[in-house]
């Protein structure tokens, strides 16, 4: 599985350098200036958020503590962790800015940068997950953990800090998305809404799913033990799928089983980029 910077339509921005990161956080602004002119009753928001902010990394770090913070953590103390993780780990800006890119390539709701940023739970709760991650292989696990329960209480996704995911992935509404320790979500991947990529019993290790590339899992699928979905796959909504796909295949039903093949054109048509979950006439 590849989990190198995605080079597919996701990073069309150009989100994938720096010079894209720099594009993208300069329309961000922009968007945020024309916001500040139509709603006026948000431009301190707007202001501290993203106008004030040295670039896009910050600007995600400081909305997200604003989020995260409160409790037991303040929000000041919030926004340091997330620093010191810009600083130790560069990667992260390049997998917020993809992550962003792809919500503006792929979810035909979404006509500005700016909506995702300061709304989108399913973007909100990747960036804070991609924090608790790095927390948790710096062996802080007890943050991590801290983290991953207040994702959950404030954006409804579970997403467990050991988990690994690529870049450039949409996590669609986040609402009862749920992603386990084991879990490896490749790049460019699309998830919708209470999606489930769990375990099969309560045996510990390797126990939950491998998603390939370019994966499209579409509503309610539920995807459960260390099985593989193999790249370019279309998993249906609702289906349950106990055994490996194999590249390029659409699944559905419970349990899941192949129905036909998802495009393999190249990475442009792939199902988590043109989010298709029609399976052709006659099925």
């Amino acid at each position: 599985m590849n989990f190198a910077m995605p080079h597919g339509p996701g990073t069309t921005s150009g989100s994938g350098t720096d010079g894209g990161e720099q594009l993208l956080w300069s329309r961000l602004r922009r968007e945020a200036r024309l916001a500040v002119d139509e709603e006026p009753l948000l431009a301190g928001v707007l202001q501290a958020t993203i106008l004030d902010q040295p670039d896009l990394a910050h600007a995600f770090a400081y909305r997200l503590a604003n989020r995260l913070g409160g409790g037991d953590l303040s929000r000041l103390a919030v926004r340091d962790i997330f620093a010191a993780a810009l600083a130790a780990r560069p990667s992260l800006r390049i997998a917020f800015a993809a992550d962003l890119a792809a919500i503006y390539d792929r979810d035909p709701t979404c006509r500005r940068y700016l909506d995702p940023f300061l709304y989108y739970k399913g973007l909100a709760a990747l960036e804070a997950y991609r924090i608790a991650h790095w927390l948790w292989a710096d062996g802080r696990t007890t943050l991590a953990l801290h983290f991953q329960s207040r994702i959950s209480e404030v954006f409804q996704a579970d997403i467990h800090p050991a988990a690994r995911i690529g870049t450039g992935v949409f996590i669609d509404h986040a609402t009862a998305v749920v992603i386990g320790e084991t879990a490896v979500v490749a790049d460019d991947v699309s998830i919708l809404q209470s999606v489930t990529l769990g375990g099969n019993g309560k045996d510990r290790g390797d126990r939950h799913p491998k998603i390939g590339r370019g994966v499209l899992l579409s509503v309610g699928a539920k995807v459960l033990g260390n099985i593989r979905v193999g790249e370019g796959a279309r998993v249906a909504a609702a289906a349950v799928v106990l055994h490996d796909v194999p590249d390029f295949a659409t699944v559905a039903g419970v349990p899941a089983k192949v129905i036909g093949q998802a495009p393999t054109t190249g990475p442009s048509q792939s199902p988590a980029f043109t989010m298709d979950q029609m399976f052709g006439d006659g099925i």
